[in-house]
């Protein structure tokens, strides 16, 4: 069986690559630490996003586990433009995954990547992953496994977030566990 842990940013200070976490945030990133305890993890993947490594890092030190930071994982980007109706914006990009904003990157791409990231965790030699990602393409990742979620489930993801998909057999099961801890 294999264990693959979604886990969405902490709170951060902005949406650019390298907007770091809030003070709440690092509060949260060492809550994580907490909350994985009774966890195994063999290796953790994360988006190179400064607010997405600084989530996990008390983590992988307190297991001395190495980072490795994957592009895949970075955010999906909406569009190079600032929106005022951005959530609008973002709702159609899920009703037409094909849609693309001025400088953004269309759902069916971010979906692309998020396949390739969850294929590439499956062949692996080990059975207890870690993801960090941020929401929308948080949101891609378990898609794969249930193509229903969608925009109004991103909309409910809080900062941090923790989603848990067990792989056995060709069945799946994914749960949202940082809810359950709260």
């Amino acid at each position: 069986m294999k264990t693959i842990y979604v886990v969405r940013h902490a709170k951060a200070d902005g949406q650019h690559f390298d907007a770091k976490l809030t003070e709440s945030g690092k509060e949260q990133a060492h809550l994580l630490k907490s909350f994985f305890k009774d966890k195994q993890i063999e290796i953790i993947y994360s988006s190179p996003f400064i607010r997405a490594i600084e989530t996990i890092k008390p983590l992988a030190q307190e297991r001395g586990l190495q980072i490795v930071e994957d592009a895949r994982l970075g955010e999906r980007v909406l569009s190079s433009e600032m929106f005022p109706d951005w959530q609008d914006k973002l709702q159609k990009s899920f009703d037409d995954f094909e849609l693309v904003y001025e400088g953004g990157e269309s759902q069916t791409s971010g979906m692309k990547r998020a396949q390739e990231m969850i294929q590439h965790v499956l062949k692996l030699q080990v059975n207890s992953i870690v993801l960090v990602s941020h929401g929308n393409l948080s949101t891609l990742l378990l898609r794969y496994f249930d193509q229903k979620i969608g925009f109004k489930d991103l909309m409910k993801m809080s900062n941090p977030d923790v989603f848990e998909i067990t792989v056995e057999n060709e069945k799946t099961a994914l749960r949202r566990l940082w809810e359950e801890q709260r």
